[in-house]
Order: C-alpha cells, then sequence, then structure tokens
C-alpha cells in the first residue's frame, strides 16, 4: 500500500460527510459546535444520573401519582413534628338510606359510603370501632374506614402489595413504619390498626377525608 494505508471512514462520519454536502448544494453550512471532552461530559452524566434517582423514589410505583409524604419519608403518627402535611379538609356527613352522604367542602363533591354494619365481636373490625370511638368516631366514620380498608386490604392483616410492598390492612408503606405500634404489626391486626387510624387522624383528620382522598386520587 505504500507508505501511507488507506482509512475508511466510519458510518458516522459518512453520515455527517453526506449531511454536510446536502447542506453545500443549498449554500448552507452546519454549525461548529464546541467538542465535549470527557472530562466536561463526567459531571453533566453525574448530575443527570443523580436526578434519575431521585425521580425513582419520588414517584409512586403503587399509585401512579406522585408518591405521598408518608412515601418519602419514615412516618412517625407519634411525632407531632412529623405531621406538616396535615390534609386540611372540611366535610359535611349526612345519613342516607343504606350509608352517608359526604360534601367536601371547598370541592363541593359528593360521596356515598355504605353503611358499615355492626362487627362481630372480637373481629378486627370490632376492635378498630372500639378504639376509633375513644376519638369520638360515630358510625359514619367507622363506614368510611371499614370501605377503605376493604379497598385496600380486604381487612387481611397479611395481605402484602406484590407491586410496591404495601402491608397490612392499612397498607403501610413500607410495613415497617407500624412497628411505631409495636413489634408485631407483621402478625398483629391491632397493632396496625391502631397505627393506621392514627395516620388517618393525622392526615386526613378522619376516615371520611381518608375515603374522599382514595375516590379522588385512588391511594390515602
Amino acid at each position: 500500500m505504500g507508505k501511507y494505508e488507506a482509512i475508511k471512514p466510519t458510518l458516522a462520519k459518512r453520515i455527517v460527510f453526506s449531511f454536510d454536502e446536502a447542506l453545500a448544494k443549498r449554500g448552507l453550512s452546519r454549525p461548529h459546535l464546541p467538542r465535549i471532552t470527557k472530562a466536561k461530559s463526567l459531571p453533566v452524566l453525574g448530575f443527570v444520573f443523580v436526578v434519575s434517582l431521585t425521580l425513582v423514589y419520588v414517584v409512586d410505583p403503587y399509585s401512579g401519582n406522585l408518591a405521598s409524604a408518608s412515601t418519602v419519608q419514615v412516618y412517625d403518627p407519634n411525632d407531632e413534628q412529623n405531621q406538616s402535611f396535615v390534609f386540611n379538609e372540611e366535610f359535611a356527613v349526612s345519613f342516607e338510606r343504606g350509608g352517608y352522604r359526604m360534601i367536601s367542602g371547598s370541592a363541593a363533591k359528593s360521596y356515598f359510603i355504605l353503611a358499615a354494619p355492626m362487627p362481630a365481636p372480637g373481629s378486627s373490625q370490632a376492635y378498630a370501632l372500639e378504639y376509633i370511638a375513644k376519638r369520638d368516631w360515630g358510625m359514619d366514620q367507622f363506614s368510611c374506614l371499614v370501605n377503605l380498608w376493604n379497598r385496600e386490604s380486604n381487612w387481611r392483616h397479611l395481605a402484602k402489595n406484590s407491586s410496591s410492598g404495601a402491608y397490612g390492612i392499612p397498607q403501610s408503606l413500607p410495613g415497617s413504619k407500624m412497628a411505631t405500634e409495636g413489634a408485631d404489626w407483621m402478625t398483629n391486626p391491632q397493632t396496625q390498626i391502631r397505627w393506621g387510624v392514627k395516620y388517618i387522624a393525622a392526615r386526613y383528620n378522619n376516615p371520611c377525608g381518608a375515603w374522599a382522598h382514595s375516590e379522588e386520587h385512588n391511594w390515602y
């Protein structure tokens, strides 16, 4: 081949040459962009990676919406300083045949909640009714709670969402947050109920507020 060997341009360079020729025929030229070196590209790639990783933790895979504050931070219902995200909404609840009619104060939306029957003695729902009575919540709020947790777990204390990992009757995400109410949070429905009621009270004021949010966003 002589002193010099023929060098075959790469496919990328051939495409660029063809593009330049097409522009030249029209009296145009390709703008010369500054060359991005490896040293300059690494910080940019690092920034993109950090932002992408952050979004993975902010987006809630279970609901498809932005994750609630309880999924971004470890929520302790006994810690009053950790309740800056309280859901402030007023509702008017009235009895109707077969259930309760709830009207939101700001959005003026109407929700119907089926009336919950009296629970069987010794059941998880019986414990929940006794527990919420200490907060002066009546059968309207109990009905909202029953319907909410029917939707979430059907009141199964071993229920685990295969997609998100949410666990227990209130579907705590992660389930370990319920450890603030007892070390037996994985197997004791009463521990789960106490945590779930405190969570609802702190964030939505009452179960009907949580039900309205669940109706609107399909998560609470």
